[in-house]
């Protein structure tokens, strides 16, 4: 019975508990991605396989038709690739500078409307996106960019600077006295905020290119509705979602596997290679508001 009432002995029962159901957690949430990844090397085509859970032949066959298909010239992977990677980059590019620049103005400005402004902001972040697509979609119509890729990294980029608050969250934590001893020296506004607050931001800067890059790369809703059937101006996500459509998940099935594994690593590799600025700049993001 003392065993039992030990301190140690209950930390050490708790912690063996804990990790048990993190480690079956684990195993939940890793499974459909080992999945998709080995059967995307499959051999055997078609989406019924009698393999329990490995297959037994695997092949490169599905990647090389995934970049070169041999029989379906619909199948244009790489020009899908390379428009979702051309409006990620410039959506990227775009919506960061924006983004910043309005958590300096909110964080270090003080103006008038500015509580107003920020209220504001914060109830439009409350609708969600979906409920404006159908009148962004009209709008580009009626200006002649419906289909057009221009439109993706207007709409993705245009709005981005609402969402300030967590990059505002961390220039509140820099000291002001920096930008004050600098104004002394005579510097403005606009060299404070490029040669002073953004080199000692780094940790934010990651976080909103990750967010700003991770955002266009993964839509498929809003792409969906602007690009309509113009299928050379597809993005990764459209092109995927056809390619599982039950007119062609018989003959694509093995190549959807295969597009979804190639999606994942520019991503993946992005997420691994900043993570520690990421986590940086989230928490402290998050200490003052």
């Amino acid at each position: 019975m003392k065993l039992f009432k030990s301190y140690k002995f209950r930390r050490i029962l708790l912690n063996t508990i804990i990790y048990i159901i993190l480690g079956i957690m684990c195993i939940i949430w890793v499974s459909p991605f080992i999945y998709l990844m080995l059967h995307s090397f499959r051999a055997d085509g078609g989406v019924v396989t009698n393999d329990a859970v490995l297959p037994h032949r695997f092949t490169f066959q599905h990647y090389i038709e995934l970049f070169a298909p041999s029989t379906d010239t619909s199948l244009n992977f790489p020009r899908w690739f390379m428009n979702t990677f051309v409006v990620a980059c410039f959506s990227c590019v775009i919506s960061t500078i924006s983004v910043l620049a309005v958590s300096y103005a909110f964080s270090r400005l003080r103006f008038g409307i500015r509580k107003k402004l920020m209220n504001i902001a914060m109830i439009l972040g409350m609708f969600p996106g979906f409920m404006t697509m159908i009148a962004i979609y009209y709008l580009l119509k009626i200006m002649g960019l419906d289909g057009n890729l221009i439109a993706l990294v207007l709409c993705y980029s245009c709005g981005a600077g609402l969402g300030f608050q967590i990059s505002k969250g961390f220039f509140d934590t820099i000291p002001r006295a920096l930008d004050e001893a600098a104004t002394i020296d005579g510097a403005t506004k606009n060299q404070i905020f490029w040669k002073i607050i953004l080199p000692m931001s780094k940790p934010i800067v990651v976080y909103t290119i990750l967010t700003a890059f991770i955002g266009p790369w993964t839509d498929f809703i809003l792409a969906k509705i602007i690009m309509g059937d113009k299928h050379d101006n597809y993005t990764v996500a459209i092109g995927l979602q056809m390619m599982k459509d039950p007119d062609h998940m018989t003959q694509w099935f093995q190549e959807f596997l295969a597009g979804s594994v190639v999606v994942a690593i520019p991503i993946t590799l992005l997420f691994l290679k900043m993570q520690k600025y990421y986590v940086e700049g989230v928490t402290a993001g998050g200490v003052k508001g």
